[in-house]
């Protein structure tokens, strides 16, 4: 039995690497990186074009990076049933596995709003950013993840249809424009919880619709546990995949596609680049068994949390600073920018190690 077989004998690892790769590219973006990749000096160029993918559009459209969250957030969903069929499988009654998810829920938001803190050194209400909303959204996953498929996305369109409904017909005067940055639904409701409407435009409110994420994962993730045939189950993802893409994009005339305000036409496309990205990772690691340097990926996406709150509070700007010097000294030859990127690329590895050094020590944080 090969290492990749041993550490993960019994878990579906393309959902470990999908994982991971999302995790890695998160943490990419505390190496400062992709802010490199666009410097003025390599426009364009291929690896400006690239870095723009790393960033978000400024409000309308879609990008490569507007997909991470959705990527994280549906992986959650896929894993629900995996973890808690291993759960009650080892005895937990639903009364502990709903504890667990109350616990964990609240955990996330608590640590998404606490991040918020750290950099103005004060008490604010702010719930934009991926573990606040994942918080609220598996809670929602978890209220139907018992009930029939038809049933789970039913709930989900439900959730899409209001948030649809409220940025068109939210009646205040000076938010009463539905898709317009800073006047609507959105900015009234961030102003109604932390005072303050958000400079860029993320919505707190996005927990709602990107809820849909979750429970699509959820619904993937039951049926790749289920006894369909491997190319039955690819068949599935892919189509409700396409369907995804040919509905949000269809729509995006009437309703835009925009990331910032989660709105319902973002969250389908989203939704189907996720089911998409999935179905090939299942077929290429799963059902074709090429698991060639999946492991690389997959142990970053083994302390998910963990790695994303360590990089967050500061440990990639420190083990920037402690690297700095010896960096500067053995690649300066390369210029500045080059300098900044080779640093940049030693930061992204040795988060890496930070993960694989957990790894072998057996060491996995999880709530």
């Amino acid at each position: 039995m090969t290492q990749i077989q041993e550490q993960t004998q019994g878990r579906l690892l393309s959902l470990d690497f999908y994982r991971g790769l999302t995790m890695f590219l998160l943490i990419a973006e505390f190496s400062h990186l992709f802010t490199y990749m666009v410097s003025p000096e390599l426009e364009g160029s291929m690896i400006h074009w690239l870095g723009t993918q790393f960033h978000h559009v400024k409000w309308e459209g879609m990008r490569f990076w507007d997909l991470i969250q959705p990527f994280f957030m549906f992986i959650v969903g896929v894993a629900m049933p995996l973890s808690f069929s291993r759960r009650m499988a080892k005895g937990d009654s639903m009364g502990n596995v709903t504890k667990h998810v109350f616990k964990r829920a609240f955990l996330m938001l608590f640590l998404g709003w606490a991040l918020y803190c750290i950099d103005p050194g004060k008490i604010v209400f702010r719930f934009q950013n991926v573990l606040a909303q994942l918080g609220v959204a598996y809670l929602l996953a978890f209220v139907v993840i018992r009930k029939p498929a038809a049933i789970q996305i039913g709930f989900s369109v439900l959730l899409l249809l209001l948030t649809e409904g409220l940025y068109r017909f939210f009646p205040l005067e000076g938010f009463d424009k539905a898709f317009v940055n800073g006047e609507n639904f959105s900015a009234w409701f961030n102003i109604l919880i932390s005072g303050e409407e958000s400079g860029g435009g993320w919505a707190m409110f996005n927990a709602i619709p990107t809820a849909a994420h979750t429970i699509w994962g959820v619904t993937a993730g039951q049926l790749l546990m289920s006894d369909k045939p491997a190319n039955k189950k690819l068949q599935l993802l892919v189509i409700s995949g396409v369907a995804g893409l040919v509905i949000g994009y269809a729509l995006s005339p009437f309703t835009p596609i925009i990331k910032k305000i989660a709105t319902s036409t973002f969250v389908v496309a989203s939704g189907g680049w996720s089911l998409l990205a999935l179905a090939l990772c299942y077929w290429i690691i799963d059902v074709k068994k090429y698991q060639k340097g999946v492991l690389f990926f997959a142990i970053v996406g083994m302390n998910p949390l963990f790695i994303y709150l360590f990089a967050h509070v500061g440990g990639a700007d420190l083990i920037r600073k402690i690297v700095l010097p010896f960096s500067n000294a053995a690649f300066a030859w390369t210029g500045e920018l080059g300098a900044h990127i080779i640093l940049s690329i030693i930061v992204l590895f040795l988060l890496w190690y930070v993960c694989y050094w957990m790894y072998k020590k057996k060491v996995f944080i999880r709530i």
